[in-house]
């Protein structure tokens, strides 16, 4: 480790192997499905995903290109039907840039960087779920910056912040590692990352600007650092719509988790866990209802999640 990364336990933290039984029975869900999820798919295009060049530098901590976070893959803009299960092949993928630096379901950026290394709020807002499951992306924080816009940070070893807390842009929440199934499957040559999600009214959305969408980040096209430095940015919990989240839990299809959201008390929390349960079990959502009580446009709010202290931008991994 150098002294831009804080030292991670291995196994009980970066892969997130802990509770062993735990991570057992939520990796056959993966490898087998559950009730309303289809199995993940896997093929020889998978292999692709394996960068053993840059990996094992990262797994020990150190940087491959000095202060860049590596893009390893983008959102993907021709997504395979997520009924058919969720897909890590490469059959059908477009990046914004019209290339391939993606797989078929993925639905984030992924930022190589060391183990270790400060994972930042992307933006103002508060901690409204933290969560570890082995089969989608280990251990997760998802925060709401207000105005329907929320940000998850996955495969973390270590988060360093509470449901409820409210943080400002540029604040550490969490260590990064590669928890989860695909960590663990892939070590050591799977290189090690931050999965980041962006969802805008409950939906999925790529960051960089495509199309006649334009950028959430604020620097520009490309993200740019956090700063350390403290800021007078307001932020205003995002607002939902009781009737509109009673209809999107409605229609869930699986009793067990449908009932489990009607339970969550208030109406803001119960509506954080909606989105998540949307989002990474989508399949269980037949329609989808946007929950927020207005629709909020494209409007650039989002910095890189790692400090300027110790990146200066991000590269891709296909210009390496």
């Amino acid at each position: 480790m150098n002294a831009r990364t804080a030292k991670v336990a291995l196994f009980g933290e970066a892969l997130g192997l802990h509770p062993w039984r735990e991570r057992y029975r939520q990796a056959l869900i993966a490898l087998r499905g559950q009730e309303d999820v289809p199995p993940s798919r896997f093929g020889l295009s998978s292999l692709k995903q394996l960068r053993p060049r840059i990996a094992v530098t990262l797994w020990r901590g150190r940087f491959v290109v000095d202060r860049c976070a590596i893009i390893t893959n983008l959102f993907n803009h021709r997504q395979t039907p997520i009924e058919l299960g969720w897909s890590v092949r490469k059959t059908q993928v477009e990046d914004f840039r019209g290339k391939k630096l993606t797989y078929d379901s993925h639905n984030g950026t992924d930022f190589a960087i060391p183990v270790g290394t400060r994972v930042l709020a992307a933006a103002p807002g508060e901690v409204v779920r933290v969560v570890s499951e082995f089969n989608r992306g280990g251990l997760k924080v998802f925060i709401d910056h207000g105005r329907g816009l929320m940000t998850t940070c996955a495969h973390l070893a270590r988060s360093l912040v509470q449901v409820g807390q409210v943080v400002e842009r540029g604040e550490t929440i969490a260590l990064s590692g590669y928890s989860g199934l695909d960590g663990f499957v892939t070590f050591p040559f799977g290189a090690p990352h931050v999965h980041f999600n962006t969802w805008l009214n409950g939906e999925p959305v790529d960051p960089f600007p495509h199309g006649d969408a334009p950028s959430l980040w604020r620097a520009g096209a490309l993200p740019a650092p956090a700063g350390s430095e403290r800021s007078d940015e307001a932020f205003t919990p995002s607002v939902y719509s009781d009737e509109r989240l009673a209809e999107a839990i409605a229609g869930c299809k699986t009793a067990s988790t449908r009932e489990q959201l009607q339970r969550i008390q208030p109406l803001a929390t119960r509506a954080a866990h909606t989105l998540v349960e949307m989002n990474y079990y989508p399949t269980r959502f037949p329609r989808r209802v946007n929950v927020y009580a207005d629709t909020h446009p494209r409007t650039p709010r989002l910095d890189l999640p790692f400090s300027r202290d110790a990146f200066d931008g991000i590269v891709f991994a296909d210009a390496l």
